[in-house]
């Protein structure tokens, strides 16, 4: 599974070399690929906290930190190569998490894939080839916790129903929808 995020942070993996590690979202995210069984350790906001992810690996759509931590759709386009490739060099490819629209566009660019056929909506999940199942969850930023626009419960039922469709028994009751990846381990 392939988790998409945003950008590197500019407190978080464009500090520390680890995408959302050192910022808020890290913590909402380490810990639920944790519960879901997608990794395993205790985060700690650190590159050698030993967290090791499984069946999981973590990317962003844009490579460098954008200005107001927002990409231009020029950082995005630029960045699209680089998207390609990391989901070309995953053979075993099973998911992929898309947080937020920018991602989630992102991804569907990245595979060629026309933006119009896959609308983005938390919880969604969208069948882009064969073998590959994409699925929308809300960032899991600290501007959309501290909002309510996305809770724990809502992230972790993208988690709980991706971990079912991957079949990987969830840690945590099944509640609802889909998730993805990380930069170690390996390539589902």
């Amino acid at each position: 599974m392939l988790i998409v995020g945003l950008a590197p942070g500019l407190r978080g993996a464009n500090r520390t070399g680890r995408p959302f590690t050192g910022d808020y979202a890290g913590g909402l995210l380490y810990e639920t690929l944790r519960k879901f069984g997608f990794a395993e350790g205790d985060y700690d906001a650190r590159l050698d906290d030993g967290v090791v992810l499984h069946r999981a690996r973590i990317t962003n759509a844009v490579r460098c930190v954008p200005p107001q931590n927002k990409p231009t759709p020029g950082e995005v386009a630029n960045c699209r190569r680089f998207l390609a490739a990391e989901i070309a060099q995953m053979p075993q490819l099973r998911a992929i998490l898309a947080l937020g629209t920018v991602a989630h566009q992102a991804v569907l660019d990245a595979l060629g894939l026309p933006r119009g056929r896959f609308s983005f909506a938390h919880g969604g999940l969208h069948r882009l080839t064969d073998r590959i199942l994409l699925a929308d969850s809300y960032h899991c930023s600290r501007l959309n916790t501290n909002t309510g626009r996305l809770t724990v419960a809502m992230f972790e039922s993208v988690f709980s129903s991706l971990a079912r469709l991957l079949g990987q028994p969830p840690e945590a009751p099944a509640i609802g929808r889909i998730a993805a990846t990380g930069e170690t381990g390996s390539h589902t």
